[in-house]
């Protein structure tokens, strides 16, 4: 009697995912005829000059994942090592000196770790 469910459940199943495959790939088409009028819809010439126009609308350069811009590398200098030498000596903490010298947490971290400013782990 179990073995029976089992048998209808998974010929259910294979039902399901080749539905479930197909309406993904009616899907897939329909998105690939509107995509390929919107340059018409908007009233451009060609594909070219429509992701011009859409890339000039975004601000010229497109965003990391989560539209989020990227965060540019800080470069780190004998003067921002001696500013964080400094402030930590000052007792802020590594978030305040972060904060302050527009540069990471770890890079703080890195650079108090070089300097011999952090205790060793027991």
């Amino acid at each position: 009697m179990a073995i029976n469910k089992i048998k209808v459940l998974e010929a259910a199943k294979a039902k399901i995912a080749a539905k479930i495959a197909a309406l993904e790939k009616k899907i897939l088409a329909q998105r690939q005829r509107q995509l390929a009028t919107l340059p018409a819809k908007y009233g451009f010439e060609s594909t070219a000059a429509f992701l011009k126009a859409v890339k000039k609308a975004a601000g010229g350069k497109s965003q990391a994942a989560g539209g989020k811009k990227r965060r540019t590398r800080a470069i780190i200098t004998d003067e921002t090592r001696a500013a964080v030498k400094k402030l930590a000596e000052a007792g802020k903490t590594g978030a305040a000196i972060a904060k302050s010298l527009a540069i990471s947490l770890p890079s703080v971290q890195n650079i108090k770790k070089a300097l011999g400013l952090v205790k060793a782990r027991k």
